[in-house]
């Protein structure tokens, strides 16, 4: 990529995957939490979803039998279980439990004398490119029915003893075993999940051919092109290539961009497309007289000048580029290497493009938070 961004990078904290889980369904079960309370199941009860006892949830509804005490026994090794899934969840333990059925928010899995709920979000990517490769149209559950009878590596999301709530996140679990495998910088095969107005989730590729984690692609980093609806650019089940720009560990969010794989039609645009005039060299300075500024650029400039190390601000080419990259202006800092101590800042705003020369004795990352800084005063 031959020019750097210096508005600040979008925030991640609205986007991660997790943001969007679907909480497990409820399902009251009268059976007691604490050891001395002993009223009887309800037949009529069912297990799908969270906090059954292991094997209950399988008899029909229209039965009216009532079903046999809980003997003290089993009690206690629900009040253990309980507490052990708590202990689980505190230690970020991976835990590998079997699949029992499958329904159509998700998977019933089975955690020692209780079952629990893995929510169709929670699920590893893996599951849902396996369908899609095979055939777009396929819905998720036919996934989640080939996993009755296997298991599968999950970590507790949800511990509620009184409402019954066991809930299991695979896709936590699988986090825990890949994050450590990816780096800014890294380049992979993704596939577009859910598609959003603020960007797109893509599954990431890794070395066993599985699709292991996801990222966002925000809707600034899909295209240099201006992108006012993502949809115009990508779908569910499109085949991308995309690059890791941010990783959040603490929140297990990783940041994507398609655009910086690709090259910046700016530098296309003033160094191929438009032709220089005999005396017209890349470095030219023009006067005040000759240059019509973007608006806001002025006082951006003169603000520039306040700053510490900045001596002397000049004004390059001029052009216009064959696309909108965006409506507002923009100030990137060129890749291109110093000379004399001066650096490049292009000036963007619609299809305008506008050189501005620095000089400066700060380097690349100075020049960053010096232009950071006039952007947080300029209105």
């Amino acid at each position: 990529m031959l020019a750097a961004s210096l508005k600040p990078a979008p925030s991640l904290a609205a986007f991660s995957p997790s943001a969007r889980r679907s909480p497990a369904p409820s399902v009251s079960f009268p059976f007691p939490a604490r050891l001395n309370q002993r009223p009887l199941l309800s037949a009529a009860a069912t297990a799908e979803g969270t906090g059954a006892p292991a094997g209950q949830g399988e008899v029909s509804s229209s039965s009216t039998a009532a079903a046999p005490p809980i003997d003290e026994a089993r009690l206690a090794q629900f009040a253990a279980d309980w507490e052990a899934a708590r202990a689980d969840k505190e230690q970020g333990k991976i835990l590998t439990l079997p699949v029992l059925r499958a329904n159509s928010g998700g998977l019933i899995v089975k955690f020692n004398s209780l079952q629990g709920f893995v929510p169709n979000p929670l699920l590893s990517p893996a599951h849902w490119c396996k369908v899609k490769l095979a055939d777009p149209k396929r819905p998720i559950q036919d996934a989640t029915k080939d996993l009755v009878g296997t298991s599968i590596s999950v970590k507790v999301s949800e511990v509620n003893e009184e409402e019954r709530k066991l809930v299991f996140s695979e896709k936590d679990a699988s986090w825990s075993k890949y994050s450590s495998q990816i780096k800014i910088g890294d380049i992979y095969d993704g596939i577009v999940g859910s598609v959003f107005p603020y960007g797109a989730f893509v599954h990431l590729q890794f070395p066993d051919g599985l699709y292991h984690l996801t990222g966002l692609v925000h809707i600034s980093e899909v295209s240099w092109d201006l992108v006012q609806d993502v949809q115009d650019f990508l779908n569910e089940g499109d085949a991308v290539k995309v690059i890791v720009v941010n990783i959040d560990m603490e929140k297990s969010r990783i940041a994507l961009s398609i655009r910086q794989l690709e090259e910046d039609p700016l530098l296309e645009t003033l160094d191929k497309v438009i032709p220089l005039e005999a005396d017209q060299s890349p470095d030219r300075i023009m006067s005040p007289s000759e240059v019509e500024l973007l608006p806001g650029l002025d006082g951006i400039c003169n603000e520039l000048l306040q700053e510490d190390g900045i001596t002397d601000v000049q004004f390059g080419r001029q052009a216009l580029e064959k696309r909108v990259v965006s409506q507002d202006l923009e100030l990137w800092l060129s890749n291109v290497p110093a000379k004399d101590n001066k650096f490049t800042l292009l000036a963007r705003a619609g299809r305008q493009v506008q050189e501005v020369y620095l000089t400066t004795s700060l380097d690349q990352e100075g020049i960053k938070k010096a232009v950071q800084r006039v952007l947080g005063r300029v209105p």
